[in-house]
C-alpha cells in the first residue's frame, strides 16, 4: 500500500475475541460492538469476521448502521443501542432490536409493531444503573410490566451500563452499580416470568468484575485492542494501524515559520516532514504544536505547527530521511492510546474519528 491507509489485521481481531472469551464462562454469550464503523475500521469486514468466529450478537448505534450490515450478509441479531422513533418501521424492514429506555420511545415502537401485526418482536429495556444518559429507573419496573404486556413485544434482553469498571478509585460505585441492575432485573424478571439474557460488563466490566457477567457480556474497544489499562494492553492487539508518507522535506533557519498563523517558529536549524494527512482524516488540532508525534524510522517525529486539514508537518531534524518514506501515526508499537494520552484525549476518539477517505486495507 502507498499513501495514506488504515491497516486492518483480522488475525488482532481474532486473537482479541478469544482472549475476551477466555475470560468468561462457557455459557456467557458475548455482544460485539461494531458501532461507528468498528470503532473507525471497517464494520462490515469486522462483522462478517466476527460472525465467522462465532459471536452471539452485534450491537450498533444507529437503525441506518444495522441495515448497512444486513445489506451485506451479516444475519446474527443486532441490538440497536439508540434506536430512533424516526426510524421504527426501517428497524423491524430489516429485523433489528431496538433499545427501550423510556415510556415514551416504548410506547412509540409497540404502536409501529402492532401496524405491522407482528407478535413477539425482541427488544431490549436498558435500565440506568447510575450512568443517568439512557434507562428506566427501580421504580418503574411494575408500570414497565404493564406496558410490556399489553404490547406485541417480547423482552430479548435486560440490560445496563457501567459508568467506570475501568477505574479501580470507583470500585465502590461499580458494584453499587451491578447490585441495583440485579434488583431491577430480578424484579421485571419474576413479573415476566421467563428469563430474557442479562448484561451489563463493557471491555472493562468483563476483565475486573466477572460477577457481573450474568447471561452475556458486551466488548467494543478490547475486540480492537485496547484494555483501558496497560495491564490488559499486554494482553490484547490492536487491529488497527494508520500509515502514510513524507510528500516534502524543508530546512528552516532560526527566525522561519511554519503553517497556518505561524504555528511554529524556528529558533534554530529544524528539519521538517510534510505528512498527508490531516484533521479532515482525524488528526485534530489537538495534536499540534508539539503535542502528538508520528514515527520515522522508528524514532519520534513530534507535530510542529498547526494540523492543516490535508496535512501535518513533523520535526525530523534528527532523522535520516526522505520524500517519500513510510510514516506510522500509530500501530501495535505507538499505539492509538499513546497518540491520544499525549494530546489529553483517549483512544476512542482517535480511532473513531479516522476519515471516509482514508483507504481500508484488509490484512488475515
Amino acid at each position: 500500500m502507498q499513501g495514506t491507509y488504515l491497516k486492518i489485521d483480522l488475525n488482532h481481531l481474532k486473537h482479541n475475541y478469544e482472549y475476551l472469551r477466555s475470560k468468561i464462562a462457557p455459557n456467557v454469550k458475548m455482544l460485539g460492538v461494531v458501532k461507528a464503523l468498528s470503532y473507525g475500521s471497517d464494520s462490515i469486514a469486522i462483522s462478517k469476521y466476527l460472525q465467522d468466529l462465532g459471536i452471539d450478537y452485534l450491537a450498533v448505534a444507529y437503525a441506518e448502521e444495522g441495515v448497512d450490515l444486513r445489506n451485506n450478509g451479516i444475519d446474527l441479531p443486532i441490538l440497536v443501542l439508540h434506536a430512533q422513533p424516526h426510524n421504527y418501521d426501517l428497524l423491524i424492514e430489516y429485523n433489528l432490536e431496538p433499545n427501550l429506555y423510556s415510556f415514551r420511545v416504548f410506547k412509540l415502537f409497540a404502536e409501529a409493531v402492532i401496524k405491522k401485526n407482528i407478535k413477539d418482536y425482541p427488544v431490549h429495556i436498558k435500565f440506568n444503573s447510575g450512568l443517568n444518559r439512557l434507562g428506566f429507573n427501580i421504580e418503574d419496573v411494575q408500570d414497565l410490566y404493564e406496558s410490556i404486556q399489553s404490547s406485541c413485544v417480547k423482552i430479548a434482553s435486560v440490560f445496563s451500563h457501567l459508568a467506570a469498571s475501568e477505574d479501580l478509585n470507583e470500585i465502590a460505585f461499580t458494584k453499587q452499580q451491578i447490585t441495583s441492575f440485579n434488583q431491577f432485573s430480578q424484579e421485571l424478571v419474576q413479573l415476566l416470568g421467563y428469563t430474557p439474557i442479562l448484561h451489563q460488563t463493557n471491555t472493562s466490566g468483563i476483565l475486573n468484575f466477572p460477577e457481573a457477567h450474568f447471561s452475556m457480556v458486551r466488548t467494543g474497544i478490547g475486540l480492537y485492542g485496547y484494555g483501558n489499562d496497560a495491564k490488559y494492553d499486554e494482553n490484547l492487539k490492536p487491529v488497527a494501524s494508520l500509515h502514510s508518507v513524507i510528500s516534502q522535506i524543508h530546512e528552516l533557519q532560526p527566525g522561519d515559520s511554519l503553517g497556518y498563523n505561524r504555528g511554529f517558529k524556528a529558533t534554530s536549524y529544524t528539519k521538517t516532514a510534510t505528512i498527508a494527512i490531516g484533521h479532515a482524516d482525524g488528526i485534530g488540532r489537538i495534536y499540534g504544536k508539539q503535542k502528538g508525534f508520528v514515527l520515522i524510522d522508528n524514532k519520534k517525529a513530534y507535530i510542529l505547527g498547526n494540523v492543516c486539514m490535508d496535512m501535518i508537518m513533523v520535526d525530523v531534524t534528527h532523522i535520516d530521511c526522505k520524500e517519500g518514506d513510510k510514516v506510522i501515526v500509530f500501530n501495535d508499537v505507538h499505539s492509538a492510546n499513546r497518540l491520544a494520552e499525549a494530546a489529553g484525549t483517549i483512544s476512542y476518539e482517535l480511532i473513531t474519528g479516522i476519515g471516509s477517505r482514508v483507504k481500508r486495507h484488509l490484512s488475515k
